[in-house]
């Protein structure tokens, strides 16, 4: 052991960055209680952080936390219950919390966590959070910076799921193949809309949200792992990292926007790159193709330009049309309209879009009147191009988007 209490601090980190979600996950699936789990190790790394520094670090420090955690836990629960039958409950399940200590290594109940999480019972808006802060220890004040919603009310929403978790019973289990599917999609959605939260600052200079796209991406990495022949699951982190691998390009020296169709090749993480198709191929395998397969092919035939110097829009606009039979949604339709333009000319591409003209959520989504902008821009008709612009400007958050466009309408004007 070493007492010194640096060392014990990064011992304690380093337990807390790797087994918390791991952890958390273990004492929750025999209790039902996410939150008493939280609040169990949260007390034994407090007592880590006052012991270690005295004591030194322990051989094995996770499984020292879990030991004070479950005894935490326990005498909680004994403060509740005071029944006969409370107390036989309390019996069992101490006997079966000391009998799994006996493992020499503790089983991996993370991806189990992450389906409770994702329980249809579970408000839809609060899965990815609830994902975040159990299995990543992300404080409820870090996820709604990021969710754009204010830490009260991002605690109570989280409060509201950990309790409804332990109300109604759910299940702390992967599910079974046959109803594997919607749930299996919630988790990926859920990884995939924290990543997204973080890919929406494209420089990585915003701590909290550069924290979700890594993280994000630590999710799939993990998803993957516990299930490798889940090709979606393969398809998520494929699409994941061909977008993480693009970041460096994304903003000039100068901090300005760089369109995808402009960048430097040769900024891109070719390791990354080089992952996701090996993922993608690997998932092509198994035989079923899925939504985030399509999406990363998407990106996949992007990244070819960095060796053949040209972008194949005819097969991105072919993976464009097999997406929208899987997932008709106007984001999809207003890419494969932006393909159309493509490959047969921005007159096509507009009809694509206008096509979408009823869909009320267009209002207000910045992508759709960028594009449309872009077009009108192409075929000569400036006057309704500079409206379209200003519409995607007002819409936009991105300070440098908005410069970027705002240049491309003062072309017009000119």
């Amino acid at each position: 052991m070493d007492s010194r209490p640096e060392i014990a601090r990064a011992a304690a980190e380093a337990a807390a960055r790797q087994s918390y979600g791991k952890l958390v996950a273990w004492l929750a699936a025999r209790t039902r209680d996410v939150a008493g789990a939280e609040d169990a190790l949260a007390d034994a790394f407090a007592a880590a952080l006052e012991r270690w520094p005295k004591t030194g670090v322990p051989e094995k420090p996770e499984a020292w936390l879990l030991a004070v955690a479950r005894r935490r836990g326990v005498d909680a629960v004994r403060r509740r219950l005071t029944s006969e039958a409370s107390r036989d409950h309390l019996k069992l399940m101490a006997e079966e919390m000391e009998a799994s200590m006996q493992d020499e290594d503790l089983p991996d109940e993370r991806l189990r966590l992450m389906f409770a999480c994702a329980h249809p019972a579970i408000e839809a808006s609060v899965r990815a959070p609830l994902i975040l802060q159990t299995v990543l220890g992300f404080d409820a004040g870090a996820i709604a910076s990021a969710f754009l919603v204010s830490p009260a009310t991002m605690g109570q929403r989280l409060v509201r799921a950990k309790s409804r978790i332990r109300e109604i019973g759910i299940p702390f289990r992967v599910p079974e193949r046959a109803e594997l599917g919607e749930r299996l999609d919630t988790v990926l959605e859920a990884i995939y809309a924290a990543f997204a939260e973080g890919w929406t600052d494209p420089a990585g200079t915003e701590t909290q949200r550069r924290n979700l796209a890594t993280e994000g991406i630590w999710l799939g990495r993990l998803v993957a792992s516990l299930m490798p022949d889940e090709p979606e699951a393969l398809g998520l982190l494929a699409l994941m990292l061909f977008a993480e691998a693009r970041r460096p390009a994304r903003r000039d020296e100068a901090g300005d926007y760089v369109p995808l169709a402009d960048q430097d090749c040769l900024l891109w993480d070719h390791a990354l790159i080089d992952e996701a198709e090996a993922l993608l191929g690997h998932a092509a395998t198994m035989g079923v193709i899925g939504r985030y397969q399509l999406e990363a092919a998407v990106q996949s035939v992007h990244a070819t330009r960095r060796r053949t110097g040209q972008t194949d829009w005819a097969a991105i606009r072919n993976f464009y049309d097999a997406l929208s039979a899987i997932a008709g949604s106007p984001v999809v339709a207003i890419n494969r309209a932006v393909a159309i333009a493509e490959v047969d000319g921005a007159a096509a591409g507009l009809a694509a879009l206008y096509v979408l003209g009823d869909d009320k959520r267009l209002n207000d989504y910045q992508p759709y009147w960028a594009a449309r902008a872009g077009l009108l821009a192409r075929l000569g008709n400036a006057a309704q191009a500079v409206e379209a612009y200003d519409r995607a400007i007002g819409l936009e958050r991105d300070p440098a988007v908005r410069r970027f466009l705002q240049a491309k309408r003062a072309i017009l004007r000119n």
